[in-house]
């Protein structure tokens, strides 16, 4: 079944985007905010399938920060 290897691997690729943003933004690099923001939506689609709510608040505050500071870099 889709949802069970989306729950399943999913989290792999969403560690790995997290890291590879967060190594883009240590580099100073402006696309590293699109790339955190493509991974938010992404963590927005593992939370409704597992019924993870307690990270929705972390989902939506990731939103705004990366939404910001995309902004504020270019």
């Amino acid at each position: 079944d889709m949802k069970i290897l989306i729950i399943k691997y999913l989290p792999y690729l969403l560690s790995a985007i997290t890291i590879y943003s967060m190594l883009l933004a240590g580099n100073k690099r402006r696309g590293a905010w699109a790339v955190g923001l493509v991974n938010q939506l992404l963590w927005l689609v593992w939370i409704f399938l597992t019924h993870a709510w307690g990270l929705l608040p972390m989902n939506f505050a990731l939103w705004f920060v990366y939404t910001r500071n995309y902004i504020k870099w270019n």
